[in-house]
C-alpha cells in the first residue's frame, strides 16, 4: 500500500526527532520517556517504595523511568491492551482497561497495596474524525480518573494525558473536585502541534 504524505512526513519527523534518538542511545523504549522524566522532576513525583500502575504503558518508557526511581521496594503495575516486552521489575497486564475484567486484574496484581501515583498516558486509536476521537480520549481520562479515585493513597497523585476540545473543562473541573490542585503541564517532549496536554493532579483527598 503506498503511503500517505501524512505518514511520509510523520516518519521523516520521527526518524529525526531529537527525542526519538535520545531514546535509542540512552535505553529507553519510547521518546515518551522524556515526558515522564520532565514532569516527574519538575513536581517530584517519584520516589523510593512508591506503588505505581502505568495505564497505557506499551511499549514501556514511562513503565521503565517508574521502576528505576521506585527500586525494588517500590511496585509499578503496567497495563495495556497492546502486548509489550517485559521488564524487569514490572508487573505487566495486558488487557483493555474500558473492560471491568481489566481492573479485576489489576487489583490482583496490587495485593492490596494502595497506589501513590496512577500514570496515564492512554490515548485511542486516532480514526481522523475529530469529534469521535476527542470522546474516546476523554473516556479513557475518566476511566483513570474513576480508577485514582477508587484506588490511590490518601495524598496519592494522578497523572493523565488529556487533549485540548470537547469535555476538556469538565474534565479539569472533576479533578479539581478529588484533589487538592490541579496543574496542568506540557512537557518539551510533546510535539508543539499536538493538543495534548498532561493535568497533574496532587493530594489525593478522596472528594468526589
Amino acid at each position: 500500500m503506498k503511503r500517505s504524505k501524512t505518514s511520509k512526513q510523520w516518519m521523516r519527523e520521527h526518524v529525526n526527532d531529537v527525542y526519538v534518538r535520545r531514546a535509542k542511545s540512552e535505553g529507553y523504549r519510547s521518546r515518551a520517556a522524556y515526558k515522564l522524566l520532565e514532569i516527574a522532576a519538575r513536581d517530584k513525583l517519584l520516589r523510593p517504595g512508591m506503588v505505581v500502575v502505568d495505564l497505557g504503558a506499551a511499549p514501556g518508557g514511562w513503565s521503565q523511568v517508574a521502576q528505576a526511581r521506585v527500586g525494588a521496594r517500590g511496585l509499578v503495575v503496567a497495563l495495556d491492551v497492546l502486548a509489550m516486552a517485559p521488564l524487569p521489575g514490572v508487573k505487566f497486564v495486558q488487557r483493555d482497561f474500558s473492560e471491568d475484567a481489566a481492573v479485576t486484574v489489576l487489583e490482583q496484581a496490587l495485593a492490596g497495596r494502595k497506589i501513590d501515583l496512577v500514570l496515564s498516558d492512554m490515548s485511542p486509536n486516532i480514526s481522523g474524525i475529530t469529534v469521535s476521537d476527542q470522546a474516546r480520549a476523554m473516556r479513557l481520562a475518566e476511566l483513570a480518573l474513576e480508577f485514582a479515585a477508587r484506588h490511590l493513597k490518601p495524598g496519592g497523585n494522578l497523572l493523565v494525558k488529556v487533549f485540548q476540545g470537547a469535555g476538556f473543562q469538565e474534565f479539569f473541573r472533576a479533578m479539581r473536585g478529588g484533589f487538592r490542585d490541579v496543574v496542568a503541564r506540557k512537557p518539551a517532549a510533546s510535539r508543539g502541534r499536538s493538543s495534548e496536554l498532561y493535568l497533574l493532579g496532587r493530594g489525593f483527598s478522596g472528594g468526589g
